[in-house]
């Protein structure tokens, strides 16, 4: 096992020729222990999102690469992490949000809609010209650990530092059934009469039942999923992204490496929040031999001893050295503008119309093509 000091991070960051990943993977049971019940995320038109492979096993995401990235970010709003990068609130009149929250991290319609809109889009565009990312780190670094796309403006992408994901294998999906019974008999009371009771009573989608007055059953609806081979957690730090960011000078763009690897390592080696959703509270397995390994450019894999207290005391150097971002909070607080937001909103129409146009003239997207988007939306808890 390679025992970690500073000066080996350092190196990781600045290696052209060296190793292109540190990797975990994590052995995770339901808080039911092994063979419970869990519920994975339920998806518009789809449900479960399970895939069915060549030898015909089962794999279920229980959460996906954009739904741990929002989980794992909102760490850097609390004590101690909260000092390793700038905290900046946007107001919007009748309450504050942190730029930690928003699905689209700096590339959000909430920034571009806020007093914070040209600083981010002078990041992004410096970013675009010299392949410079010291703006945006001293603005919203974790856009830069999470990744982010510019997608509505001005077309800057930059891919994950950190990237997470839990898939249950061997998979077999539960149903399950419900009956409510209102306590009372209203019919009797007289609230309806006996005719509208024996309409509506068993008809979910009937007025009555929408209210609760009378019975209704419910069958066949999801009921969670039986995992036959294991939960896994698999987190990665693409070295190879980090080493590709660059600032405005060598020593600069060697503090800014450092200072990324510091956030990425904190955020990848913090105790787990196995908490979910309802029905899926998961725990690291007791004892398990999982560890942390660097992955070579030849595939090679060798474990290295990654400890969370020596990641944070890590980035809290590296955090010093680079020097925070000014944090915005209270009084200080980004302001939200509806008159940005509303020019932004018409643009998008503008911008839908002429797509319309275009595809009717037999050019532009085809209905209903995907723009290849990556960006991180919250998904049905």
């Amino acid at each position: 096992m390679t025992n970690v000091s500073e000066d080996y991070l350092n190196q990781l960051t600045n290696d052209p020729l060296g190793p292109v990943a540190l990797h975990l993977k994590q052995k995770l049971l339901p808080i039911e222990g092994e063979g419970g019940v869990i519920f994975p995320p339920t998806y518009a038109d789809i449900g479960y999102n399970i895939d069915t492979l060549s030898d015909g096993t089962k794999v279920a995401t229980i959460d996906s690469v954009g739904s741990q990235a929002n989980r794992l970010e909102p760490l850097f709003k609390t004590p101690p992490y909260s000092g390793l990068i700038p905290q900046i609130e946007v107001d919007y009149g009748s309450g504050k949000v942190s730029i930690l929250e928003v699905g689209h991290r700096l590339g959000d319609a909430l920034v571009r809609s806020s007093t914070l809109q040209k600083e981010a889009q002078d990041a992004f565009k410096e970013l675009l010209a010299s392949g410079n990312a010291q703006k945006l780190a001293k603005l919203a670094p974790t856009s830069l650990v999470f990744g982010v796309w510019d997608s509505r403006d001005t077309q800057a992408k930059l891919p994950r530092l950190v990237q997470s994901v839990i898939r249950a294998w061997g998979v077999e999906v539960l149903t399950r059934s419900a009956q409510y019974n209102p306590p009372i008999d209203y019919s009797a009371l007289e609230v309806f009469s006996e005719e509208d009771k024996a309409k509506q009573e068993g008809d979910p989608k009937s007025p009555l039942a929408k209210r609760g007055f009378v019975h209704v059953p419910s069958g066949s609806a999801l009921g969670g999923i039986v995992c036959r081979n294991g939960i896994e957690q698999d987190i990665t730090i693409n070295l190879v992204a980090l080493r590709r960011l660059q600032a405005g000078s060598d020593e600069e763009t060697k503090t800014l490496r450092r200072y990324l690897l510091g956030l990425s390592l904190v955020v990848a080696t913090a105790p787990m929040d196995g908490f979910l959703r309802q029905g899926c509270l998961l725990v690291p397995v007791p004892d398990s031999d999982a560890k942390w390994q660097i992955v070579g450019r030849d595939g090679k894999r060798s474990t290295i001893a990654m400890a969370h207290d020596f990641a944070t005391d890590y980035a809290v150097a590296k955090a010093a050295e680079f020097v925070v971002g000014e944090s915005r909070l209270g009084d200080k607080a980004v302001k939200f503008s509806r008159d940005l937001a509303k020019t932004d909103a018409a643009s998008g129409d503008k911008k839908a119309s002429a797509g319309a146009k275009a595809g009717k003239g037999g050019k532009g997207k085809k209905p209903g093509a995907s723009d290849g988007a990556s960006e991180d939306v919250a998904e049905e808890a």
